[in-house]
């Protein structure tokens, strides 16, 4: 099977490079052109001639979008960029998988949603972006459903990686230096783990791959949820607990018109999994786990 990754620098892709490599030949790209047995590539999502080319030329099985414009607040700005590389990108994938027959696998957001009220989402829920990226995201998996290609969308939430910067250290490096943190206590949804993220993207394109029928919008988030301020509170207590020094004595809980930003977020990024698990045959586990898996990587370095 040949598998062509795009991103596979982010949070999700590095993971996947990992996940996807048992089942075939991967081609991982990101925004440089990298040189395979099948030409000089390009993932750049910004350059779609580019994006087509690549995926003309190495002719995959399975395309693995892991790569988006995620600069929120940027996204205000930065109109063109963002629609082309979530929107427009996304619908040259879907109609090159489409012209294939292969499966496009795509990473999406809860933030497709209005963000009102406290029932978690569900895949059927009526759309309604509250921001420009949201907005971009939603006509990414708008035009690949309208392309007919064979597809996974995940709908995820508050992803983090052991990779990289995430909430989890920068709470830990506040809290070492600050005797005060203010933490919004009014935005509530799930910690999700671009290693499970990789790993259930894996099994579901396995069973995909023998079922199509199985194609369609997923929500896929661990189990439970908490808002940023119980999550940074997790964070420290934690730390604490495994004896980490730490400044911090307070972690003031503090509403989201406390702390304006130029984009709108969700106050509700609760996302409903009953789909994901019975389709799959999944087990999702509590947020916690994979929070603490990254601390104690964290705190042994």
């Amino acid at each position: 099977m040949k598998i062509l990754l795009l991103g596979k620098n982010g949070q999700v892709g590095w993971e996947l490079q990992r996940a996807l490599s048992v089942l075939g030949e991967v081609v991982a790209l990101d925004r440089h052109p990298a040189v395979t047995p099948y030409g000089t590539l390009s993932g750049d999502l910004s350059d779609l001639t580019g994006l087509r080319a690549a995926i003309r030329s190495f002719a995959p099985d399975v395309i693995v979008n892991a790569a988006a414009y995620t600069a929120v607040d940027k996204a205000e700005k930065e109109r063109e960029l963002a629609h082309t590389v979530n929107a427009l990108a996304s619908g040259v994938m879907a109609e090159e998988a489409k012209a294939l027959d292969a499966l496009l696998v795509h990473y999406s957001t809860d933030y497709v949603f209005d963000g009102t009220g406290t029932t978690p989402w569900r895949e059927t829920d009526a759309v309604a972006p509250v921001n420009y990226y949201g907005a971009t995201k939603l006509e990414g998996e708008q035009l690949i459903v309208a392309s007919g290609c064979k597809h996974l969308i995940f709908r995820t939430s508050w992803v983090y990686a052991a990779r990289g910067n995430n909430f989890a250290k920068t709470m830990l490096r506040l809290a070492r230096e600050r005797q005060t943190l203010s933490v919004i206590v009014d935005q509530v949804g799930v910690p999700t783990g671009a290693d499970l993220l990789a790993d259930v993207a894996v099994a579901a394109l396995q069973k995909t791959l023998v079922d199509p029928a199985l194609c369609g919008i997923y929500h896929l988030a661990p189990a439970g949820e908490t808002s940023w301020h119980a999550y940074a509170s997790y964070v420290i207590e934690f730390a604490r607990t495994n004896g980490e020094p730490l400044a911090v004595e307070t972690i003031n809980p503090i509403a989201t018109t406390e702390y304006p930003t130029p984009a709108s977020r969700p106050m509700n990024s609760r996302l409903a999994t009953d789909k994901l698990r019975n389709a799959f045959s999944l087990h999702l586990p509590d947020w916690q786990s994979g929070v603490t898996r990254v601390l104690m990587e964290a705190l042994n370095k």
